[in-house]
């Protein structure tokens, strides 16, 4: 949880790389794409010092809020102090991914997610069932899964675009004014990403108030959500790197299609987890648990996954289009309204309807967010960036 937290929030590297990287690309600008991968990599490189120097207070903070018992404290600890060395491969892997995807190349972030998980789990499997390395174990896999595929990552980007090295200068990427732009895109990108955090960081913390059964139920149910945005998701990234080429490019006929097809396929594929929800949704419950209580708890909010994807779909798709036109304060706005929407409604509904005031609060999140991003689309259009 730890580390999906610290992480998650620094997916901006991922993102704003890809959508700066995705412009230049259009303009066939390859110093600047270059300059792009570059500036990415420094911060990646930045971010990761600053979260090996201050690790321990980050360890102490994190089994403060976690309310880890004196029992588990050693190996919570033995995990943590080990992970934390992954910090340089894994930032600096969010940095290329984006980049990959910027130059419209999904097959290579493709690879390397394979390559990291299969080595994350061989690598464990081992450690842990050959060697008894038990926790220790499961935290090295993941440090050398994410070194592994930084290796291939790098070897992937010199056999397809080592080319583009000549175009790599320091003095540019180091110029003031181009990475002062670079960061201010990113810091607005952070903070619309730390609200995103927070706002489901507060869904699991109001549904421990409602009881065990109550937070076993919604947990599984979030899974629910999970499977819908990794693919929702996909058309996400899609529109990330086709608007953001086609914009680089100034060609506005090519920006509308590739927004007008990025939502008819993620609604269609929205349409389908719907379906799916509706029909088999106790038998995908069944492959959670076999627990009757947790099943019965469960299945009266149901009908919450059935409507979740129509609705929710916009605004996965709308932060595609606006990271493809690097328009971040937009999203950086729109994400603190839909927050504060989120919250007043929750406090209002709490007292009256419960978990099911909970969920409808977390829907609400979701519309206001596509809402707020299509009105400010609708008044700017694709100058919005």
């Amino acid at each position: 949880m730890v580390f999906n937290f610290i992480y998650w929030n620094f997916g901006f590297l991922r993102m704003g790389t890809t959508g700066l990287t995705a412009q230049a690309y259009g303009r066939q600008d390859e110093a600047n794409i270059m300059h792009t991968l570059g500036r990415g990599l420094l911060v990646a490189l930045l971010l990761a010092i600053f979260i090996l120097v201050f690790q321990y207070p980050l360890s102490e903070a994190s089994l403060y809020l976690l309310n880890i018992s004196e029992e588990q404290r050693p190996l919570v600890e033995e995990y943590f102090y080990i992970r934390i060395w992954a910090a340089p491969a894994t930032l600096a892997s969010y940095a290329i991914l984006g980049w990959f995807f910027g130059m419209q190349n999904a097959i290579f972030p493709l690879i390397l997610t394979l390559v990291v998980n299969v080595t994350n789990i061989i690598v464990s499997w081992i450690l842990v069932r050959e060697y008894g390395m038990e926790t220790a174990g499961v935290a090295y896999g993941t440090l050398i899964a994410q070194y592994v595929g930084l290796l291939v990552a790098i070897i992937l980007f010199l056999g397809r675009y080592r080319s583009f090295l000549i175009h790599l200068s320091q003095q540019a990427i180091l110029k003031w004014q181009s990475l002062k732009g670079f960061l201010a895109l990113n810091a607005d990108i952070f903070i619309r990403t730390f609200c995103l955090t927070f706002a489901f960081g507060f869904f699991y913390s109001q549904s421990a108030s409602e009881g065990t059964l109550i937070l076993a139920a919604n947990v599984i149910l979030l899974q629910f959500l999970n499977w819908m945005s990794y693919g929702v998701d996909g058309f996400a990234f899609a529109s990330e790197s086709l608007v953001g080429k086609y914009a680089g490019a100034n060609d506005k006929r090519k920006t509308l299609q590739a927004i007008r097809l990025s939502f008819f396929w993620g609604m269609g594929l929205a349409g389908l987890y719907a379906l799916i929800y509706g029909i088999g949704g106790m038998a995908i419950l069944e492959l959670f648990t076999n627990k009757v209580d947790v099943l019965a708890a469960a299945r009266p909010f149901l009908i919450w996954m059935v409507i979740f994807p129509i609705l929710s779909t916009p605004c996965y798709i709308w932060d595609g289009v606006f990271i493809g036109l690097t328009a971040a304060k937009a999203m950086r706005n729109s994400m603190l309204l839909s927050l504060a929407v989120y919250l007043l409604v929750y406090f209002f509904l709490q007292n009256s309807y419960g978990n099911h005031g909970l969920w409808l609060a977390l829907l609400l999140f979701m519309v206001a967010r596509g809402l707020f991003q299509w009105a400010l689309f609708w008044r700017k259009g694709i100058e919005l960036g």
